[in-house]
């Protein structure tokens, strides 16, 4: 081969592999690769800071479904960069994170902005490299990819030095190493067949891992055939459409108590790569009292670690629901007394949130982007309070897609990962929709979807507060409200309009749908500043680590009937 510097060599490995987007920020150790990404082919988006690059890489993999790549400087870059590896780590998004570093002969000095990215990266990554010479890097990209993209995704780093980056190779480490492998287990098949064979009253339970797998299809033909009703958790939201009749929504800590009352009635969940992670489970000796479990996942790690004494099927989602669907029979007709129950519960927990009330509440402003959004918009979500309206009221239907920070709980990731989105589907509406606490966290970043022409819509539900630690704060803690109400919030539509966007606030019902309409036709990044009442909880909510007997329903209709007028339901 031609002598060729290790920087190039780096970049024409990720090329190589069909990788040709690139979100980080420069510096000392880096300026090698940012040298050749010059004159390179790559599109390089400029962050404003190395965790909102991460969670921009992250929004990029959730909607194109393969690896995407954050490049940061040493030092404060690669420690800046850790947030974004967690919240991809936890989530199962493939990032592969690349870090600059100090050259060889300067490690272990304190040198200027040397830190150890490679100690680290070791918790919140699959996998970790450290190049020591530019000959190795085909071969350690080409690891890196297959890592992150086998079994259970993830995110993997490689740390590179400056002197490695700068360094002429006249050789490569030759081949390039074979597929990698995931464990599969299917010796409990005939189990779990006679548990779905005798079963009266199933659930399927549809986790992040069956949205990766995209098998929404074919978990409800499934549904269809076994006569269950399907329930989604948190990271599930979007892998099935909500608007078919045995979808029932989302369960968990601020589920709807429709998927409550399903789950403790029961006798066995099909658990779809979902981790039983507590936000899903609540007191997990009062979780699924009557039920049996199928535990489906490609990670073996996870089968039986939250729940006990499961029936576990290692693998890919859709290869066992389709290993399943050729197995069974149609059950449907002998558990029509339970989907029929199962209707009646989802139609009863439809509520009417269309209110006119002042203030404007945030049931109003989910209840109209439901209905205006189009049906393939892409919906990133931050995290608190507005998150869980969402995940609660909002229909995701058609190709809709649902993308938050679930297990990290990230605030700040919604308009980063909304950028990446768009980048990966210019074609599709991406809308962010962030509480004002998390939009003040990383809302710099609007400048770097100004000046990169990506048209996000970003819709901020504005009540002066952080409004999720403020719910706590009262239901908890006496009511003791300390540290959560912002004194003095900005004019975000002013601020979007200074920074190049456009904007608009809203402070009434009546302007809901037509700011919403206005950011969907807008062909810059549009700010939608929506003024809702502080003094509205989301609810129904099981506290923390609580039971069931514990929730606070609010005005949720389910706290006033009966539980012989629940035994009554579809009969």
């Amino acid at each position: 081969m031609n002598v060729i510097k290790g920087a190039k060599i780096l970049l024409e490995s990720l090329y190589e592999r069909g990788l040709d987007t690139v979100f980080g920020i420069p510096g000392g150790a880096n300026l090698a690769i940012y040298d050749e990404l010059f004159s390179s082919n790559f599109l390089n988006i400029l962050a404003r800071q190395e965790a909102s690059a991460v969670h921009m890489a992250d929004g990029y993999a959730r909607v194109a479904r393969k690896p995407a790549v954050c490049l940061v400087t040493s030092g404060p870059g690669a420690t800046n960069m850790v947030t974004g590896m967690a919240t991809a780590y936890v989530d199962s998004s493939p990032v592969i994170g690349i870090t600059g570093q100090v050259s060889t002969r300067a490690m272990g000095r304190d040198s200027f902005q040397e830190s150890d990215a490679f100690d680290l990266m070791i918790p919140v990554t699959k996998f970790n490299f450290k190049v020591k010479s530019p000959e190795e890097i085909p071969i350690t990209v080409d690891k890196a990819y297959k890592v992150s993209m086998t079994g259970r995704f993830g995110p993997v780093s490689i740390d590179v030095p400056a002197d490695v980056a700068m360094k002429d190779a006249t050789s490569r480490v030759s081949g390039k190493i074979p597929e990698l492998l995931y464990e599969t287990n299917f010796e409990a098949l005939s189990q779990a067949l006679h548990a779905l064979n005798s079963s009266q009253r199933p659930v399927i339970l549809v986790g992040g891992g069956a949205k990766w797998d995209d098998c929404g299809a074919d978990i409800m033909k499934f549904a269809e055939k076994m006569g269950s009703p399907v329930i989604t958790t948190v990271m599930g939201k979007g892998a099935v459409p909500e608007d078919h009749p045995l979808s029932m929504g989302t369960t968990g800590m601020f589920g709807r108590w429709s998927t409550q009352q399903l789950m403790n009635e029961t006798d066995l969940v099909i658990a779809l790569g979902t981790r039983f992670s507590d936000r899903t489970t609540s007191k997990t000796s009062d979780f699924l009292p009557s039920a049996k479990v199928i535990h489906v996942d490609i990670d073996g790690r996870e089968i039986g670690k939250n729940v006990d004494g499961v029936i576990g099927l290692t693998g890919s989602c859709i290869e066992i629901v389709s290993l399943l669907n050729s197995h069974i029979q149609d059950y449907a007709g002998k558990r029509i007394q339970w989907t029929v129950r199962a209707a009646s519960m989802k139609s009863f927990c439809k509520c009417d949130i269309n209110y006119g009330d002042q203030p404007l509440k945030p049931q109003k402003l989910i209840y109209e982007m439901s209905r205006l959004l189009p049906d393939d918009v892409i919906l990133t979500a931050d995290v608190g309070q507005h998150q869980m309206f969402a995940a609660h009221y909002f229909e995701t239907r058609g190709r809709r897609n649902f993308i938050t920070s679930g297990g990290l709980g990230t605030m700040g990731f919604g308009l980063p990962a909304a950028i990446g989105a768009k980048i990966a589907a210019p074609d599709r509406k991406v809308v962010s929709l962030v509480g004002d606490g998390g939009f003040q966290m990383t809302f710099s970043e609007f400048s770097t979807a100004v000046e990169n022409n990506v048209p996000v819509f970003i819709i901020v539900m504005n009540n002066g507060s952080l409004g999720m630690v403020r719910q706590f704060q009262k239901q908890f803690y006496n009511h003791h409200i300390f540290s959560t109400d912002y004194e003095k919030g900005p004019n975000f539509a002013k601020f979007a309009e200074a920074m190049g966007g456009n904007g608009v606030v809203v402070e009434k019902a009546s302007e809901v749908a037509d700011a919403i309409k206005a950011g969907l036709k807008s062909d810059v990044p549009f700010v939608a500043d929506v003024r809702v009442d502080v003094m509205e909880d989301c609810l129904p909510m099981i506290p923390a680590g609580a039971g069931r007997s514990s929730v606070v329903f609010g005005k949720c209709k389910w706290g006033n009937i009966s539980n012989g007028e629940i035994a009554n339901f579809g009969r």
